[in-house]
């Protein structure tokens, strides 16, 4: 059943490039946000959990491809650094954490091992694909039993999207999610990522994370694999090299910057998490709900969708109203204007009840919520 996330897109490609590239685009989920409860009760975790400041927040990313084409790896060479940074430290559990999801569902229930750091190749954790919570049915959804100081992963912040506790982005299929193969990493590149130990940056240009034989999401149409989760309080960046496979058993390679031959360069290869929102510390005050307004809440026959302080070019957009099912009840292309920062939406066909509208602006996914009198 799907439902509402919260989504960042962080590009939106012509029809051709579409025809042509078989990675779409680059996404970056909001999986949580720890608050004080969190940050105290990881404390109380024998095993020395590692420290997780409350404010930090977990970032899922995923490879969005074309049908038929496989993830390979995330790689860099010279002159296409790989880099993933943030300015405070990233977070790395201590009793379950690895370099890649190992912890199965019931080792997840003991602590906060579901916000560690971590590269994949479509795992989420042993025997799970990791998926948009959006798109997870919510069956045997992890429910934190942590006793003392109480049941960890419970915030419910709207920046969040859908709770962990609804909807935990776990899915277990018929496949089984490719482990990830580490190609050229030192020891000390990836004990960034380790259990036992913190740091802020891994830079290569001789290393990648890889898939062999090439990996695809657990729903092969819709082919969003995901290939990293990274929780931390400061700002995160990356820039990423992707190679996929073709369904003719070639490659395509897309780079963040200087593109050489046939390589593609894609601005999604570059995330900066200031650039979306400009304090993660803060959980509701400029997240991408901000970025948007809808007016008047509760409504009658239509409702006006407000698109704020939008400095990026306009390239493309959409609205979509979803009902408290997950059901998508109307579907709306918003034509490419700079001036034109306002929609007129006719809900007078809709029935009373509580409503998600999803707004796609400037290639960012945001959501908010109205209420049909």
């Amino acid at each position: 059943m799907k439902k509402i996330t919260l989504l960042f897109c962080l590009a939106l490609f012509a029809s051709f490039a579409r025809a042509q590239s078989g990675l779409e685009c680059v996404e970056v989920e909001v999986y949580y946000i720890s608050d004080a409860n969190d940050s105290i009760g990881n404390d109380f975790i024998s095993l020395a959990p590692g420290t997780l400041p409350a404010g930090s927040v977990t970032y899922r990313v995923y490879a969005n491809l074309l049908q038929g084409y496989n993830f390979q790896a995330v790689y860099g060479v010279p002159g296409h650094e790989l880099r993933l940074e943030t300015t405070t430290m990233f977070f790395n559990n201590e009793d379950r954490g690895t370099t890649s999801p190992t912890y199965t569902k019931t080792q997840a229930r003991a602590n906060t091992v579901m916000l560690d750091s971590w590269f994949s190749v479509g795992a989420g954790c042993a025997s799970n694909f990791g998926i948009l919570k959006s798109e997870d049915d919510g069956v045997a959804t992890v429910v934190n039993n942590t006793t003392t100081p109480g049941p960890l992963l419970q915030n419910t912040a709207s920046a969040i999207g859908i709770p962990l506790t609804t909807q935990d982005g776990l899915i277990a299929t018929a496949a089984i999610p490719l482990s990830v193969t580490f190609v050229g990493f030192s020891g000390p590149e990836l004990n960034v990522f380790d259990n036992t130990t913190n740091g802020n940056l891994l830079s290569t240009t001789n290393a990648s994370w890889a898939a062999l034989g090439g990996s695809k999401g657990p729903d092969t149409v819709i082919n969003r694999v995901l290939i990293g989760q990274f929780t931390t309080k400061g700002i995160f960046s990356f820039k990423l090299n992707i190679q996929v496979g073709t369904p003719s058993g070639g490659v395509q390679n897309f780079v963040a910057e200087n593109p050489v031959g046939n390589e593609v360069q894609l601005p999604c290869l570059i995330f900066n998490s200031d650039s979306i929102w400009t304090d993660v510390h803060e959980q509701n005050s400029s997240s991408p709900s901000s970025m948007i307004s809808v007016y008047p809440n509760p409504a009658e026959d239509f409702v006006m969708v407000a698109m704020n302080n939008s400095t990026r070019q306009y390239l493309q957009g959409a609205l979509r109203i979803y009902d408290m099912a997950g059901k998508m009840v109307l579907n709306k292309n918003v034509a490419a204007d700079e001036e034109k920062r306002k929609e007129r939406i006719d809900i007078s066909s809709l029935k009373s009840g509580i409503y998600f509208i999803e707004t796609i602006v400037d290639g960012m996914i945001s959501h908010q919520k109205f209420v049909k009198n």
